[in-house]
């Protein structure tokens, strides 16, 4: 009967090969792009996925202060942060965090609301390098273009 069995071989971190994707996020939905981006970065588009393994690969995200929201979310959408003290939470639309200083945070909190929560999805995290303009400093790793409006019109009917 050990012939009929099968096994699950799971990922070593040594193992692992990491790729390089780049995607450009220009009139992109925020959580459509979000969820493509999550599912790299967790190696979820791997057959050797490994849920306790970092076997996602890096990500590059360029043009992430020119995404878009559907629906009321520019002017409804609250971020909240707390500064530390009694009665110090603080809010902040989408709008204005796009039209402030760091718009790239959007897309940030976007995907890193989508990394579970622990020492395994900060590791992850810090394979997500975003960048406001077309200009970003990996050049050398030589990155793929990850087209996440075609995967996103894809998966709709009748498209």
């Amino acid at each position: 009967m050990k012939a009929l069995m099968k096994t699950t071989k799971a990922a070593k971190p040594h193992e692992v090969e990491k790729k390089w994707h780049i995607v450009d996020a220009e009139n992109l939905v925020v959580g459509r792009a979000a969820v493509v981006i999550a599912n790299v970065l967790r190696g979820k588009h791997k057959t050797s996925f490994t849920p306790h393994v970092d076997c996602g690969d890096n990500v590059i995200v360029i043009n992430a202060d020119k995404v878009r929201f559907t629906g009321n979310k520019l002017k409804g959408k609250i971020y909240y942060r707390h500064t530390g003290y009694a009665g110090g939470i603080k809010g902040v639309t989408a709008e204005k965090m796009l039209d402030g200083r760091f718009p790239d945070r959007v897309l940030e909190k976007a995907v890193e609301r989508m990394i579970p929560r622990g020492p395994l999805g900060r590791q992850q995290m810090r394979n997500l390098r975003i960048y406001n303009g077309t200009e970003h400093p990996h050049t050398a790793q030589n990155p793929e273009v990850l087209d996440i409006a075609g995967m996103s019109r894809k998966n709709k009917v009748g498209a």
